[in-house]
């Protein structure tokens, strides 16, 4: 029974105009941040799943020791690859991270978050601030088939939530950082600066607030 974790990162990076996972991010690439963020107890497996670029983002990723899944189908849509990474998660993997790799985050939220979801025995526990819902989401070992199963058609990730919407719990949190997110060049500088601003300040921490009614998810 392990606790495993689903880093997505396959997309087009179309509006970003370059691949995200190679952003700098602090003195690392993107992906090499989250996979070490990722990469602590509780979690025990970290699978990186590549589409666009895997050519160029593959290196990296295995140079830091990460499991590489490569979704030939990455242009079909995200669900694509969360399907991907979802199968080859053992079947008895007890808890799943769900997180793309344009979502930051720090170990402390994710640490936190799944601790949570564990002694609580939640089904999906999902972070918040201020009412609006973040990432990244945390999945019972019991629903892997269905996120073996995610199709675009049906929303993916979202269209999932929705289904399962009085099983989400929400964990507030005392910092934005659950939220960020960059599509584009300017998100990218603006999510640089409210991170490490966030960090330097000593933010990242967690309201004991525990929240079953979900909000709007926000997968995009």
């Amino acid at each position: 029974m392990t606790v495993a974790a689903i880093l997505l990162a396959g997309g087009e990076s179309s509006r970003m105009g370059q691949p995200k996972a190679l952003l700098p991010w602090g003195d690392q690439k993107l992906v090499e941040y989250q996979i070490d963020q990722l990469r602590q107890p509780p979690v025990e497996r970290v699978v990186v799943v590549l589409g666009h670029d895997a050519e160029r983002i593959r290196p990296v990723v295995e140079q830091v020791g990460a499991e590489v899944i490569i979704n030939e189908l990455y242009k079909r849509g995200r669900a694509s690859s969360l399907r991907a990474g979802a199968r080859v998660v053992a079947d008895d993997t007890r808890t799943i991270a769900v997180l793309d790799v344009d979502q930051p985050r720090p170990r402390r939220v994710i640490q936190r978050l799944i601790e949570n979801h564990v002694r609580a025995s939640n089904l999906i526990t999902a972070p918040a601030f201020e009412g609006k819902r973040g990432h990244p989401t945390v999945v019972d070992g019991w629903l892997l088939p269905e996120l073996r199963r995610v199709r675009e058609r049906t929303e993916g990730l979202r269209g999932f939530l929705e289904q399962h919407e009085a099983d989400v719990i929400e964990l507030p949190f005392d910092s934005e950082v659950v939220l960020v997110g960059m599509n584009t060049p300017q998100e990218y500088e603006e999510a640089k600066a409210k991170y490490f601003a966030e960090e330097e300040a000593g933010g990242f921490e967690h309201s004991t607030e525990v929240r079953r009614v979900g909000h709007e998810p926000g997968i995009d």
